[in-house]
């Protein structure tokens, strides 16, 4: 996701959400944070290398729920 858009709906929620100016500033920060990193690959480390693993998990239509 764009940063800036990103920060257009960090900033619509906290619109919404926030009641004064502390908890605005809070609502926003909390809201561009999570949207960052809801969608960001997992990194695994390699057990026998050291080396970092980068995995995908989806869902979709070639996918069973047993292999999740």
């Amino acid at each position: 996701m764009p940063k800036w858009l990103r920060a257009l709906i960090a900033g619509y929620g906290a619109k919404k959400l926030g009641g004064g100016c502390l908890s605005t500033i809070l609502v926003f920060v909390i809201i561009y944070y999570a949207l960052g990193t809801c969608n960001r690959p997992r990194q695994v480390q390699s057990p026998q290398h050291g080396s970092l693993k980068i995995e995908h998990h989806s869902v979709g239509p070639g996918y069973a729920a047993a292999e999740l």
